[in-house]
């Protein structure tokens, strides 16, 4: 490989491992997600472990992560008989999973988290209707209720709205064979 080519092969593995630190994932699950998604050709794990480093153990549970989140597919090679990884290549799909995964652990303990502080200062707010710092906890933990509730509901259209374009394109396939 050309030494560009291998500048723009590093630069994009470290840049998917910063994507995915973003997400609240791994570092290195995302370095070994830009590995397996420019290797040519199927990659086992040994092979990850060369070209991503770390230990056996995190290999093997980034790899399992990966392949939670349908980020890459396990496949076995019948010459000798251990599991190649494919990347998934289609990042609508990546996408809806990994907001299904964060919606479902971090927003919905972020919504639990306000409702019950909101729950809390509402009691304060009732015993002693002039207790200023209730009415300002009350009034910020309001808006940020409405702004979570808001975020995750735009989460829940935006993982709709995919599933539909599915649908639709699936329907489309299908009626255009007949």
């Amino acid at each position: 490989m050309s030494e560009p080519l291998t500048e723009a092969r590093e630069h994009f593995v470290q840049g998917m491992g910063r994507l995915t630190q973003f997400w609240g994932f791994p570092e290195g699950m995302g370095r070994m997600y830009g590995v397996v998604y420019l290797a040519p050709e199927p990659i086992s794990l040994d092979q990850l472990a060369q070209q991503v480093g770390g230990s056996p153990d995190l290999l093997r549970a980034n790899v399992e992560l990966l392949e939670h989140l349908g980020m890459i597919h396990g496949q076995i090679q019948d010459d000798d008989g251990r599991t190649r990884y494919l990347p998934e290549t289609d990042f609508w799909k990546v996408v809806r999973t990994l907001l299904k995964e964060r919606e479902h652990n971090e927003l919905g303990q972020a919504l639990h988290a306000v409702g019950e502080s909101l729950a809390a200062v509402t009691a304060v707010k009732t015993t002693n209707p002039t207790d200023e710092l209730a009415a300002l906890y009350e009034t910020r933990l309001q808006t940020m209720k409405t702004f979570v509730d808001s975020l995750d509901n735009l989460i829940g259209m935006l993982i709709s709205l995919d599933e539909m374009r599915l649908n639709a394109l699936s329907r489309f396939f299908t009626n255009s064979k007949k």
